[in-house]
């Protein structure tokens, strides 16, 4: 095999282990970015062995032991295998004879979960702010760059550098488990994982700044980190609930937007546009929540109200009064503003605009309502159909001037335009 063949295999073995790496890694040296380092120090050692010996027939294993060694060596060089042979010995209740270095060995070899799974609840880990968590979760188990993610989120890649830093280093001072929790902890710990994955999503689905209304990459990432997430937890009724959710979301990527990047809504959306296969499998996912009995979990709501668009072959067919039933049910299992306001938009499509009027009326105090355009386009969007079109014409200026994405102000400000030309 010529030496570019070689190269070439060697990268993408890496790309698909990369992450077990540098969860095992990490688990062995309490180091996520020791582990980042071994991990890579790895590939270079594939990059130059393998064109010489040629590609091993277990490419994988020859990573992983190529970076458990060097892992050992670091651990001599920093003193780190004194202090663990003193921890192992007094597990061992003062036996003198033992190999610290094949102890730490077996350590990395223990049936303690998946690896990947592991570093998905280290890069949640509750220490970390929100912002870290979806940074660290893209740089560790996405593989992305600094560059990348800093692209795809707006921001600096001094910012995310230093973001991924800081909380590599809070998660090495918080004392990290850097395994799956246990118990109730896994819950609440699972709970965060799939808040970080959502997130990253719902930033492709609709980009809170730009100029950009959707970024797909972004989209397809967290579906990527979801499926990963499944195939470790299958029987977790919310990871199903949560990769239906965005199946069934994504779907529609392809005809959210016009020709030049305009914003289009549900009722201007081409269906024939819509990703039939995405549906399937969203749709195949939420049955499968249904079998395990999750139906009232958060995501799997989320995921019913997506399939009921999915579901009409038109806009006009829209189950308006289904939809606002899973919105009650929704604000029980997780009260918040912005679910009210989606809830209070079901009920004006589904009695009528003046309803909606009212439910609104009801958040316009709410604090974290205050300057948040959608409350102020789905006020707009009732005194329209109301036919208070000076209203409506105020009511999308104002929504206008609250976003910060570009293609969405754009699309506030046409609809005010039509306010007036009416």
């Amino acid at each position: 095999m010529e030496t570019r063949d070689t190269h070439i295999a060697a990268e993408a073995v890496f790309r698909i282990e990369r992450t077990r790496l540098i969860a095992g890694l990490t688990r062995m040296v309490r180091d996520i970015g020791l582990a980042e380092e071994l991990a890579q120090d790895a590939l270079v050692a594939a990059l130059s062995d393998w064109p010489k010996r040629g590609v091993p027939a277990n490419p994988a294993a020859w990573l992983m032991a190529t970076a458990k060694r060097r892992a050992i060596d670091q651990l001599r060089r920093r003193s780190m295998l004194e202090r663990k042979h003193q921890e192992l010995a007094l597990d061992l209740d003062g036996a003198s004879h033992h190999d610290p270095i094949g102890e730490l060995e077996q350590a990395m070899d223990d049936d303690i979960g998946d690896e990947r799974l592991s570093l998905m609840f280290t890069a949640c880990h509750p220490v970390l702010s929100r912002e870290a968590r979806v940074a660290l979760t893209l740089r560790l188990v996405g593989g992305l760059t600094t560059e990348e993610i800093s692209r795809a989120f707006l921001t600096s890649e001094p910012t995310i550098a230093q973001r991924i830093v800081r909380a590599k280093k809070a998660l090495g001072s918080s004392g990290a488990s850097y395994a799956v929790p246990r118990g109730d902890e896994r819950g609440l710990r699972l709970a965060a994982v799939l808040e970080v994955i959502y997130l990253i999503f719902n930033e492709g689905y609709a980009a809170s700044s730009g100029e950009d209304a959707i970024r797909p990459s972004l989209c397809n990432e967290a579906m990527r980190l979801g499926r990963i997430l499944v195939a470790l937890a299958p029987d977790e009724p919310e990871v199903l609930g949560l990769l239906a959710l965005m199946e069934i979301q994504a779907s529609r990527l392809n005809a959210r937007t016009g020709p030049h990047g305009e914003t289009l809504t549900l009722e201007h959306q081409n269906r024939a546009r819509w990703d039939l296969m995405l549906i399937r499998r969203g749709l195949a996912a939420l049955d499968r929540v249904q079998a395990l009995g999750g139906r009232d979990g958060a995501y799997a709501l989320q995921a019913e109200l997506a399939a009921c668009h999915a579901r009409a072959r038109s806009f006009q067919e829209t189950d308006w009064f289904r939809i606002s039933g899973l919105y009650d049910r929704l604000l029980k299992v997780m009260p918040s503003p912005v679910v009210a306001l989606n809830r209070a938009i079901a009920y004006s499509m589904a009695k009528g605009p003046m309803v909606g009027l009212a439910l609104l009326a009801e958040l316009e105090a709410e604090p974290a309502l205050q300057r948040y355009a959608p409350l102020s386009a789905a006020k707009a969007d009732c005194l329209m159909r109301a036919g208070q079109k000076g209203e409506a014409r105020s009511a999308f200026k104002r929504a206008a001037s609250l976003s910060r994405n570009k293609s969405e102000r754009a699309f506030l400000q046409q609809r005010a335009e039509e306010c007036g030309r009416s």
